[in-house]
């Protein structure tokens, strides 16, 4: 029987690799510099990713790169809705990826199925949100916020540690009422990790199969790439990305 992920009224099968393409609608992403921070741009950017295989398309409107500057809740959904009903209307499975209860309520409203929140639904209003919508959701892992996450993180055990925060914000969520199986968990590379904690989370991804929910991998363009490549740019890390890409499917992402 295939594994599978619930998020509303979809099931996504797990039978291979699921692919999520990512539309910034923020002026100052890490990743492509504030190329889609227009409506017309990101919806026609989400339209192509769609177009080349993804499976999800996930919108965010709030920059969480090292040393970023949080944005109010109206600025944000002012970015994303918009976009997210376009999507939504075409039919795409849309996950919008935000730290806001206000904004993950709007953004579901609007026809999104997922909440992408790199807190780790550690908000009771974000967890009643998604359960009263019956959304997916992805629990990551973050050490510190986005503005302090690269300043000096520090593990005993990488691993070990995020798979204890991960498995506790997964029985915080069913306790108030989300499904199990509307869960998803992601380790969060570069979110408050160094070059070798990145490298060893990729190298032990199979350790958060573990939790016995979807695993969600999300290296594509990121620093550590560019510090093993050389690359400065995240536009010249792809190939990279990639590769760390394939290398997570091995080691069990989803």
């Amino acid at each position: 029987m295939d594994r599978f992920w619930r998020v509303r009224d979809r099931v996504i099968t797990l039978h291979r690799p699921v692919l999520m393409g990512v539309v910034n609608t923020t002026p100052d992403s890490f990743s492509d510099g504030g190329l889609y921070s227009t409506i017309d741009a990101a919806i026609a950017h989400g339209l192509a990713l769609a177009a080349a295989g993804a499976d999800i398309v996930d919108v965010g409107g709030e920059s969480t790169r090292p040393g970023a500057d949080p944005v109010d809740a109206d600025t944000e959904a002012a970015r994303v809705l918009p976009v997210v009903r376009h999507l939504a209307d075409q039919g795409l499975a849309v996950s919008v990826d935000t730290m806001k209860p206000e904004v993950a309520g709007a953004a579901l409203e609007a026809g999104a199925v997922i909440v992408n929140d790199v807190s780790g639904l550690g908000s009771p209003e974000m967890r009643a949100v998604v359960a009263e919508a019956g959304a997916g959701a992805i629990v990551m892992h973050m050490q510190g916020s986005p503005r302090t996450m690269q300043d000096d993180p520090y593990y005993e055990d990488v691993v070990g540690e995020i798979q204890e925060f991960l498995a506790a914000r997964v029985r915080l969520a069913i306790a108030d009422a989300i499904p199990e199986e509307c869960l998803a968990v992601d380790p969060g590379i570069g979110f408050g990790k160094t070059l070798e904690h990145n490298l060893t989370i990729l190298d032990r991804l199979s350790a958060f199969g573990e939790l016995g929910r979807p695993l969600v991998l999300g290296s594509s363009r990121k620093r550590f790439l560019g510090s093993i490549t050389g690359h400065e740019t995240p536009a010249d890390r792809d190939f990279a990305s990639a590769v760390a890409a394939a290398v997570g499917v091995v080691r069990g992402a989803d």
